[in-house]
């Protein structure tokens, strides 16, 4: 079995005479703690999207536990394994999240709409959402609507639901994006907490999280992979301080002088 669980070659995207990703080759290891960044820009979002099929590449390929998935529909890789997360959170409001893990166990087990019989008459659909909600810190807020809770409660049920997708790829878009300060050392720990078996690529400016999660980081600048190395190689690279500085960021609270411990 292959150590790369999904990866791109040469990928390309042309919005006419603008090329937004350019030539991008990207290797995601089994198991990976893999964290994408750039500056505000650089392709990031382009690239998350051609990756789960929002957008059709211009040239390149993309395989998901070397199978080309280059041309199929998002749904279609989400039952192969890649799941995603978004920076604005996308939640059934009149929902709860006992009701909502409910749902997507069920619809991931094949029962469909049988969800609602299934939440009181299937064991196993409720044992995996009581899982779930002590996994993600969602039981004191398990039977509230979702647009009651806190932000940073909404973004651990987001996760909580890719989770519930089982997914062997999981791709996280800026998950802290927007949560108050206050909420943010909950929401860190469950990500760090993430499955082993789980390949995680990470995509965030908040460096914190970055440096504290990752174990491999690939810049990106202008659409192009600028480099790919550790934490540690990063943080130490001339040529990244140069364009996050080029950006207006004031490096040194951005990207940390010394590797930081992995979780």
């Amino acid at each position: 079995m292959s150590d790369i669980v999904l990866s791109c070659q040469g990928l390309v995207k042309k919005f006419g005479g603008i090329t937004a990703t350019n030539n991008v080759t990207l290797n995601l290891a089994r198991g990976a703690r893999h964290a994408l960044i750039g500056p505000n820009g650089a392709g990031k979002t382009t690239l998350i999207n051609l990756l789960t099929g929002v957008l059709e590449p211009t040239a390149g390929s993309i395989t998901l536990e070397g199978q080309d998935i280059s041309r199929l529909a998002p749904h279609q890789r989400v039952r192969r394994g890649m799941v995603r997360t978004f920076q604005i959170n996308q939640l059934f409001a009149s929902m709860t999240p006992l009701e909502t893990l409910a749902l997507v166990v069920s619809q991931q087990r094949g029962l469909g709409a049988r969800w609602w019989k299934s939440l009181g008459s299937n064991a196993a659909v409720a044992d995996r959402a009581q899982q779930l909600l002590e996994q993600f810190h969602l039981g004191e807020v398990a039977t509230q609507k979702t647009e009651h809770l806190a932000y940073g409660k909404r973004r651990l049920l987001e996760i909580a639901i890719a989770l519930a997708c089982e997914p062997r790829v999981l791709l996280l878009d800026e998950p802290v994006a927007g949560v108050p300060a206050g909420e943010r050392e909950e929401l860190l720990q469950t990500v760090a907490a993430l499955p082993a078996d789980v390949s995680v690529l990470l995509i965030e400016h908040d460096m914190d999280l970055v440096f504290s999660f990752a174990n491999r980081m690939t810049v990106l600048v202008n659409g192009a992979v600028l480099t790919e190395g550790s934490p540690g190689e990063i943080a130490a690279n001339p040529e990244v301080k140069a364009v996050y500085l080029g950006h207006g960021d004031e490096i040194n609270e951005r990207l940390p002088t010394e590797p930081q411990p992995h979780v």
